[in-house]
């Protein structure tokens, strides 16, 4: 283990001990659903900068591996949907970080009368060698984790959760970048990785590290500020710089063969005199006046012709893009 993966371990073990209400900047979004109650410890010790998962978007039969548990909110979020022994698995090499999300999770099903610890299984490992079997679950998540990675540790994790991912499956990641590569001084920085700070890579190269894991479908859910760091707090810098959290899904499909597809909330609206206008590359057909989401590569091509109108990126983008 290099030597800022063991910083990241001594962070986060701390934070397992006494809840650090500043290890990020942005807490995960807690859901409000019918019967679902959470023990305050638990609430405390959310840890996040965002949330990419719909509920709607979890199916009861979904087999669910959530890395890096933090105070177990999410895995417990996930019990609520899916309600089955061993449904879902939380990893995390932390042991004290383990045995505060198991005793947050004893509380809760005092709380919830639907809840059962068997829904969930914690297992000791990490996200580099993720223990659980090829092609073994169908939804994979992690919040404010994968950016304390160096690009060689953010390949390999990424790789991870391919390699568990079924065909089909979706992996939800929130994290937050940055809008240039940031100094060296900050990114060599140990403590400032580990505290979700200076590790952040660019969009452009998380996108890309996504696409190069196999992804076939990038959908950016959201992009927000995350923090600004300024000059006065970190001399290294020459001007203040906003960390953005962004919120991604990305599928195990096989990409379109001008390559994976991007979605960033782009559309393109068909304005020409016929009712509709078929696409022949892609299949689509465009019904006139109507804004269809788009990726990256469509966005490209279409906006080009006269009888199209483009709006470009919302970062916001709906799962039923259309090519």
């Amino acid at each position: 283990m290099g030597d800022y993966l063991q910083t990241v371990t001594e962070v986060y073990a701390q934070a397992a001990r006494q809840p650090d209400p500043g290890l990020c900047c942005l807490p995960t979004a807690v859901w409000q659903l019918p019967g679902l109650s959470y023990p305050p410890r638990m609430l405390e010790m959310n840890y996040g900068c965002g949330s990419t998962v719909d509920p709607r978007e979890i199916r009861q039969e979904d087999s669910i591996v959530y890395v890096g548990v933090g105070g177990g909110l999410e895995l417990l979020q996930f019990a609520y949907l899916v309600r089955r022994r061993g449904g879902v698995i939380g990893v995390d090499p932390v042991a004290e970080m383990r045995q505060a999300a198991w005793a947050n999770l004893i509380e809760a099903e005092r709380l919830n009368p639907w809840f059962r610890r068997e829904f969930v299984e914690l297992r000791e490992g990490d996200a580099l060698a993720l223990p659980l079997a090829e092609q073994s679950v169908t939804v994979a998540a992690q919040n404010c984790l994968f950016n304390v990675f160096r690009e060689t540790e953010l390949r390999r994790a990424l790789s991870e959760i391919y390699r568990v991912l079924r065909p089909q499956g979706r992996f939800y990641t929130s994290d937050p970048v940055a809008p240039e590569p940031l100094p060296r001084a900050l990114t060599e920085d140990n403590r400032l990785r580990a505290r979700c700070i200076s590790g952040c890579p660019t969009l452009e190269t998380y996108l890309a590290v996504l696409s190069e894991t196999g992804f076939g479908r990038i959908e950016v859910r959201a992009r927000f500020p995350y923090r600004v760091l300024s000059p006065s707090e970190f001399p290294a810098l020459k001007r203040p710089v906003v960390l953005e959290s962004v919120e991604i899904v990305a599928h195990k499909v096989s990409p379109p063969s001008d390559g994976p597809a991007v979605f960033l909330g782009e559309t393109v609206t068909y304005i020409g005199a016929d009712q509709g206008w078929l696409d022949e590359i892609s299949g689509t057909y465009l019904p006139r006046g109507v804004p269809m989401p788009v990726s990256r590569h469509a966005a490209q091509r279409l906006s080009r012709l006269p009888f199209i109108w483009y709006t470009p990126p919302t970062w916001y983008a709906r799962p039923n893009g259309c090519c």
